[in-house]
C-alpha cells in the first residue's frame, strides 16, 4: 500500500521555512545554469540568423575577419562577372565592395568605451540583406556624412542614437536611423555610404570584403571553390552561415564556465538536499514508526520520502525559472571575430525551463534517495522509541 502524495505536501507545508530554504539554494544553482544556457542560447540566435545560405563572403586569403582583411578594389572588378554570381533588377552582378572599421564608444555598461563595428557599403550590400529595416529615422543618403544605427547599438549606446554625431575618420558623422535586422548581427553594426566613408578613412582603393550572392546552392558551392582556387585572386571564400558558424564557437567557453560553475553549486545544493532529508527523517522517526504499525512496507516508506525530496527539488527548479525570467530580452554583448562588441538578447525559453527543472529533478533524486533508503530501514520499535 502506498502512502499518500498529501502526506509528502502536508510535511513540506509544515516545514515551509526548511522547505523554502532548501527550495531556493536548489533555486539559485538551477539560475545560473539558465542564465548561461539562455545567454548562449541569444548568441547562437543572432549569429545562426544572420546568414544566408546563398551569400559568400570573401576575404584575403589568410585573413580570419573582415577588420583585418585588406580587399583591393582592383581584385573586386574581376570577382564581380565569374560565373554563378545573381544579378539584380537592373542586370548588374548582385556583388558588394565593403568597408569594416571599428570606433569606440562609451555604453550603458561601460563609461570606458568598447569597439563597435561600422560598415561602409553600397546600395547592393543593402539590398543583399532584405531581412534589414529602418525602424526609426531614414535611410543615409550617398555622398552624406550620414550613419544609421543598429537597434541594440542605439539601446547601449547613448552617443549612437538618433541626432547624434559620432567622430569617424576626419569628419563628424550624424546618426539619421535605427536599422532593425530581426535577431541578426546587423542590429550590433554602424552603416553608411562606401565611398564617403572610404573618402573619409583614405581607404578607397584597399577596402575589406566582398559580399555576393550566387544563383543557387549548387552554384554557391562551385563560385566558393572557383575562388578559393583562383592563384590571380589570392582570396578566400567562404559561405556568410560557416563565417557566422565559426563565431558561434565564442559562445563555448562561456557555455564551459556557466555550467562548471553550476556543477559545483549543484553538488552543495544536492548535500543541502540530502542534509534537509536526514533531518526530516531524524525528526520523523515516531511518525515512520507508526507508518509501519499501520501496515505500510519499507518500500512505501522508501518511495515517500523519494518523492518528497524530488517535490522538494521541483520547487527549487521553478523558483531557478522565476528568478532568470526577468533576464530574458536583457541586451548584452561579447567580443566578436571584428574585434568588436557583438550585442544579444537573452532568450529563455521553455525548452530550456524545462532543462532547469529536469536538473532540479536530478538534483532532488541524488539528494533524497540515501535518507529515504535510511528511513526504510528504521526498525519499528526503535523508530517509535525515538525522540
Amino acid at each position: 500500500m502506498a502512502i499518500p502524495l498529501a502526506y509528502n505536501l502536508r510535511n513540506l507545508v509544515v516545514r515551509k521555512t526548511t522547505t523554502l530554504m532548501t527550495a531556493l539554494g536548489i533555486g539559485l544553482t538551477v539560475a545560473v545554469l539558465l542564465a548561461v544556457l539562455s545567454m548562449v542560447n541569444g548568441l547562437r540566435a543572432t549569429l545562426t540568423t544572420s546568414g544566408d545560405p546563398l551569400h559568400i563572403l570573401v576575404l584575403r586569403k589568410g585573413s580570419s575577419s573582415e577588420l583585418v582583411s585588406n580587399f583591393p578594389r582592383a581584385t573586386y572588378q574581376d570577382l564581380k562577372f565569374k560565373q554563378g554570381i545573381a544579378t539584380g533588377s537592373d542586370g548588374q552582378p548582385m556583388a558588394s565592395l565593403e568597408l569594416v572599421t571599428v570606433i569606440n564608444l562609451a555604453s550603458v555598461d561601460n563609461p570606458n568605451g568598447s569597439n563597435v563595428t561600422v560598415r561602409g557599403l553600397p546600395p547592393v550590400g543593402v539590398a543583399l540583406r532584405p531581412n534589414v529595416k529602418i525602424s526609426e529615422g531614414r535611410w543615409y543618403r550617398p555622398g552624406q556624412f550620414e550613419l544609421v544605427t543598429g537597434k541594440l547599438i542605439a539601446r547601449r549606446y547613448p552617443g549612437a542614437r538618433i541626432g547624434k554625431k559620432i567622430h569617424l575618420g576626419r569628419s563628424d558623422w550624424t546618426i539619421v536611423g535605427v536599422l532593425d535586422a530581426g535577431r541578426g548581427e546587423q542590429n550590433s553594426e554602424i552603416w553608411g555610404d562606401l565611398n564617403q566613408m572610404g573618402a573619409d578613412l583614405n581607404r578607397i582603393e584597399v577596402l575589406s570584403s566582398a559580399l555576393i550572392q550566387a544563383t543557387d546552392p549548387v552554384a554557391a558551392a562551385a563560385l566558393t571553390e572557383n575562388i578559393n582556387n583562383d592563384q590571380r585572386l589570392e582570396m578566400t571564400a567562404m559561405s556568410e552561415k560557416e563565417y557566422y558558424d565559426q563565431q558561434t564557437q565564442q559562445g563555448a567557453p562561456i557555455e564551459f564556465t556557466g555550467i562548471f560553475v553550476a556543477v559545483i553549486m549543484a553538488i552543495g545544493s544536492s548535500f543541502a538536499a540530502m542534509n534537509t532529508m536526514y533531518a526530516a527523517v531524524a525528526r520523523r522517526a515516531r511518525e515512520i514508526g507508526t507508518l509501519r504499525v499501520l501496515g505500510f512496507s519499507r518500500g512505501s516508506i522508501l518511495l515517500s520520502f523519494f518523492v518528497e525530496a524530488v517535490l522538494l527539488s521541483t520547487l527549487g527548479g521553478l523558483l531557478g525559472c522565476l528568478l532568470v525570467l526577468p533576464l530574458n530580452g536583457l541586451t548584452t554583448g561579447v567580443g566578436s571575430a571584428n574585434f568588436s562588441e557583438l550585442a544579444f538578447d537573452f532568450r529563455v525559453t521553455p525548452q530550456i525551463m524545462l532543462t532547469g527543472i529536469a536538473f532540479a529533478v536530478i538534483l532532488g533524486a541524488v539528494g533524497g534517495l540515501f535518507p529515504a533508503r535510511m528511513a526504510s530501514k528504521k526498525e519499528i520499535l526503535t523508530a517509535l522509541r525515538e525522540v
